[in-house]
């Protein structure tokens, strides 16, 4: 347990940023969950428009230290390579 005044106060800001943190890594992770399955059935436009929503919330992810820059960009390429494999 804490015994000083700052370290009462550094628990507190520990525990909002790590719910704060939390609530980002799922939005991220939901994202690109939802453009896994989209590929998974075999559904173009349905990926397509996930990949809208998931792409941002990979290099934002990125850009607050969630993951690392280049494992963003790493999902984002295999994923679009997933999609235009798909097809028409």
């Amino acid at each position: 347990m804490a015994n000083t005044s700052s370290a009462r106060k550094a628990a507190r800001k520990i525990a909002r940023r790590t719910e704060v943190n939390q609530a980002r890594r799922s939005r991220m992770r939901t994202a690109v969950r939802e453009v896994e399955e989209a590929i998974a059935s075999g559904d173009r436009n349905k990926a397509v428009e996930a990949m809208k929503v998931a792409e941002p919330a990979l290099m934002r992810a990125a850009q607050l230290g969630q993951i690392h820059h280049n494992s963003a960009s790493r999902k984002i390429s295999r994923l679009t390579r997933s999609i235009s494999k798909l097809g028409k």
